[in-house]
Order: structure tokens, then C-alpha cells, then sequence
């Protein structure tokens, strides 16, 4: 049966949909729900750790109000995943190594970007009018941009960290595509910067916080609706990010794997963002910092770690967790712990059978060092239903 607990604090209670919570995240959970705004109650999912300011695997609702950092730096980060009209018999290792290649050299990952491309500049078009009148507001934001200044090519790249690419079979040995990325430089810089100005309105206003990473933007304040635009426009663009980069994977699988169509199941989603929502009879601001939306009938997906089964799902609306589920397995020790504690053989035996780095620049995103998925799924049984189980047989990481 999932497993859930209350946590009692001076301000609004939280509810938490796991027994494995660790005392400072806890804390960190406290100190979100003794802010003034909070509405109702704070909501942790089963994969919730420890983050900068917010745990990820909280979901927040707001009053007239929006903590920046909660929202995060990887603004719109998130999910695609699609089906494909292909089976496992029609995969073999030859074409699964051609594939990773393929991939690894389509789309660029880490600090790479596209070089100019036209199609890509058609993509970015709708974006340009927006983000020039937010740079208008706020010349400020030309100098963090510096190095992502061709924020057009940085559409349909992947980034690093535990963004991925996979090819995955599911329940019934169908082929299926998954990745993981979200807003890329761009995002983080517009991201960062409203950080920093709600850390400077607090001190202004000189207001009391359990932590400066909890400042915040008050509706009517001088940032509110310039930060709204700018998480809005990051949003988008992460959306576009994915869907540009699942063309250009779906293109490359195509010279290497018999022919194939997508089928109708294809589902984009956020997981890093915020959305006006109606919850518990008002109209508020909702934060889901590393968690999905998952209404009755919503599709989400899932994942686990690299090496470690993932799932598509659909919501169920369970009101207390304001409709929302896990995001990811969660990790269970830091980065610079999993390399301490992981080795390259650790890597290779804990990602048998998959077609992926296998070397000590990815030891930090070990399954090992992440928190097991299945518990996490059956921790959120009254939040989602499972409708597919997806194994990875490629990863191609940052």
C-alpha cells in the first residue's frame, strides 16, 4: 500500500508520500511550509530529497506569490517519450551500437550546441519577439546570457547531468524513445537572474526568511509579472527543446532500424515549473519542483535511473497531492558522493545490457546512487496508474 505521513510545522502542515525522508530535508520542507503564502498544505512525493531552497519532489501552491528558486534553474525541465511501430526482433546489438553513435553525433550534449541551421532559426522564431522585450525590461539579462547568447542553437541539445536520450522496450517488447532536458543555458540564466533580484527585494524589504533561497516574488511587486513572462517563455522553449531533439533522434534511428512510424502515444511533459491552477477552492500559483501533473486521465512518464526500469503512467487527481506524482526514482546521495563510493566496474555491472558510457565521467548518475524506482511507483500507487514498463536498451548522456 503507498506510505504516507503528515509532517506537523509552525506553519501548514506537510504531506509526505514516503517513509524515506532525510532530517534536512525535512527541515528543508519546514521551512517552505512557514511561509506566509502557502496554501492549504505542502506536498512531497515519494522521490523527495534534498535541493537549493525547496526539496525536489515538492509541489507548492501559493497564494498571490512565487518562490523563484523553487522553481529552480532548469526551468521546464522534463519529459517526451513516444512509441514506435517497431518490435525487440527487429533490434540487434550492431544496430543498437550504430544507434547510440547516431545519436551521439546528432545531438549535441553537454556545453555543445548546433551549429547555425536554418531549420532551427524557423523553430526559434516564435521565441525572439518575447525574449528581446524581456531583455528590454532588463538589459541586465544581455550580460548573463555571455555564452548563450545563440540560444537558438541550443535548441534540440541535450545539456549534461542526468539528461538523457534512451531507446527503451516496454511490457510487450515494443520500441520506444525517451529524453530527458529541459530549458538549457538560456533558462538557467534568466532563471539565476530572478533568483538574485527576489534575494535583493528581500533584503530591501528586509524580510525574514528560513532561508535566502526562499525569496520570493509578491503579485503587484516590480518583478512579479516580469518573472511570470520570463518562466512562461523558459517553459516554452523547454517543450520545443524536447520536441526538436526527438525529431532529430527519430530521423537518425531511421538509418539504422527498419522502417518504422510513431504511434499515437507520443506525451511531453514538465517537470520543473509553475502553473496557475484551482486547488481546494482557490486560484494559486503551483510549483512542481521535480514532480509531474497527473489529473485524472493526465499522461506522465516516469523514469528511473540509467540502467533501472521506467514507466508511462496516468493520473488519478489525487486531490492532496494538488494532482500531481513523482517525477524520477530521486537520488539518494550526492554526485560527488556516487563518484566516491562507485567504480567504473560498479558502472558496467549496474548497466548490463545497455549501450552506454561506461566510464568514470558518468559514475555520478549510477543507478546506485539514485533511490529505487519501484519503490517510489509503489509508494504513489493513489496518484498514478502504470500503463507501460519501459527497460532501456541504449543511453546516451551528457
Amino acid at each position: 500500500m503507498p506510505v504516507s505521513q503528515t509532517l506537523k510545522t509552525s506553519g501548514v502542515p506537510v504531506k509526505i508520500w514516503t517513509a524515506d525522508v532525510d532530517e534536512a530535508s525535512r527541515q528543508q520542507l519546514a521551512n517552505i511550509a512557514s511561509l506566509p503564502f502557502i496554501h492549504h498544505h505542502v506536498a512531497a512525493m515519494p522521490d523527495v530529497h534534498l535541493g537549493i531552497g525547496a526539496t525536489i519532489g515538492s509541489v507548492i501552491a501559493t497564494h498571490q506569490a512565487i518562490v523563484p528558486a523553487a522553481v529552480g534553474v532548469d526551468i521546464g525541465c522534463g519529459m517526451v517519450a513516444c512509441r514506435l511501430s517497431i518490435g525487440a526482433g527487429q533490434l540487434d546489438e550492431k544496430s543498437l551500437k550504430k544507434v547510440f553513435e547516431q545519436i551521439s553525433r546528432d545531438v549535441p550534449v553537454g556545453k555543445a550546441q548546433h551549429e547555425d541551421d536554418r531549420a532551427l532559426t524557423m523553430a526559434a522564431r516564435p521565441f525572439e519577439a518575447r525574449l528581446k522585450a524581456m531583455t528590454h525590461s532588463h538589459p541586465q539579462l544581455l550580460k548573463r546570457f555571455g555564452k548563450f547568447s545563440k540560444w537558438v542553437n541550443q535548441l534540440g541539445t541535450l545539456g549534461g547531468g542526468n539528461h538523457f536520450i534512451e531507446v527503451c522496450l516496454d511490457e510487450a517488447n515494443q520500441v520506444w524513445v525517451m529524453l530527458h532536458s529541459g530549458s538549457r543555458g538560456i533558462g538557467n540564466a534568466l532563471a539565476s537572474y530572478f533568483i538574485e533580484l527576489a534575494r535583493t527585494d528581500m533584503e530591501r524589504l528586509q524580510v525574514q526568511l528560513p532561508d535566502r533561497d526562499l525569496a520570493y516574488f509578491r503579485e503587484g511587486s516590480a518583478h512579479f509579472d516580469d518573472y511570470v513572462a520570463a518562466v512562461h517563455w523558459a517553459q516554452e522553449y523547454a517543450y520545443a527543446n524536447r520536441e526538436c531533439m526527438m525529431d532529430l533522434v527519430l530521423a537518425g534511428l531511421k538509418r539504422h532500424l527498419p522502417d518504422f512510424t510513431v504511434t499515437s502515444e507520443v506525451v511531453n511533459c514538465h517537470h520543473n515549473y509553475v502553473a496557475r491552477e484551482h486547488h481546494y477552492g482557490a486560484d494559486v500559483w503551483v510549483t512542481r519542483k521535480g514532480a509531474i501533473r497527473a489529473r485524472a486521465g493526465d499522461l506522465g512518464i516516469i523514469p528511473g535511473s540509467m540502467g533501472a526500469r521506467s514507466y508511462v503512467v496516468r493520473g488519478k487527481g489525487n486531490v492532496e497531492s494538488f494532482d500531481s506524482s513523482a517525477h524520477g526514482a530521486g537520488r539518494r546521495m550526492s554526485r560527488n558522493a556516487a563518484a566516491r563510493s562507485f567504480t567504473e566496474a560498479d558502472l558496467r555491472r549496474q548497466t548490463a545490457g545497455v549501450v552506454c558510457r561506461k566510464d568514470k565521467g558518468v559514475i555520478d548518475e549510477i543507478p546506485g546512487a539514485y533511490k529505487d524506482i519501484d519503490a517510489v511507483m509503489d509508494n504513489q500507487r493513489d496518484l498514478t496508474e502504470v500503463l507501460h514498463t519501459l527497460k532501456q536498451v541504449v543511453c546516451v548522456k551528457g
